[in-house]
């Protein structure tokens, strides 16, 4: 008889959030349960329950995995476009990305659909953190901070409305796929234009 190699809690707890991952990305975020998650990884729904506490606390651990992850890669892009070894498009890419291709988009609509909005926390706090690490570097004013935050807004809105129906509006409105990427790059790349200038 095969036994299971035993984890130690956080390998388990990291196994259960890539398969609910996978589970996001390959069939959308109403099957991100316990009992799917604990299928495809090999263990209990018990073991899950132990955990995450529920399938709202699973959805709030992959929404908090998701951010970090995310904001790790845009804060290495970031830096690369300051330093002249990257351009302002993908970091454009890589917000959008996370939001359409790796499900973000897709969980945050579905935690605010289903009531668990307090599940998009880390998502918003992560944002929040990156941003307030990046922004000293560049700004030496309150009004230079202001003008960060509120491009990171925009920048996050258009990627989470593209995620949602970016493909069919665009297409309604007679406009290619990526415009709404478009429009972010021109922001991104005023906003650096605009810091270089100062």
């Amino acid at each position: 008889m095969a036994t299971r190699k035993r984890l130690t809690p956080e390998e388990s707890r990291m196994l259960a959030l890539q398969a609910a991952r996978a589970l996001l990305i390959e069939t959308g975020p109403q099957s991100v349960t316990l009992k799917a998650v604990a299928q495809r990884i090999g263990r209990t729904h018990a073991n899950l329950l132990h955990h995450f506490g529920s399938a709202s606390g699973l959805q709030k651990a992959l929404a908090a995995h998701l951010a970090e992850t995310v904001c790790e890669t845009i804060k290495e892009a970031v830096r690369a476009s300051r330093a002249g070894l990257g351009h302002p498009r993908e970091v454009v890419d890589l917000a959008f990305d996370a939001f359409d291709k790796e499900g973000a988009g897709a969980l945050a609509g579905w935690m605010l659909l289903t009531g668990n909005e307090d599940a998009l926390d880390p998502i918003v706090e992560t944002i929040h953190q990156l941003v307030d690490e990046i922004a000293p570097e560049e700004a030496e004013t309150h009004d230079d901070v202001m003008r960060i935050h509120e491009e990171t807004l925009s920048l996050v809105l258009l990627a989470l409305g593209d995620a949602l129906m970016g493909a069919a509006l665009a297409k309604s409105l007679g406009l290619p796929r990526d415009a709404a990427r478009r429009r972010a790059e021109t922001m991104l790349v005023r906003s650096l234009e605009a810091f270089q200038q100062a």
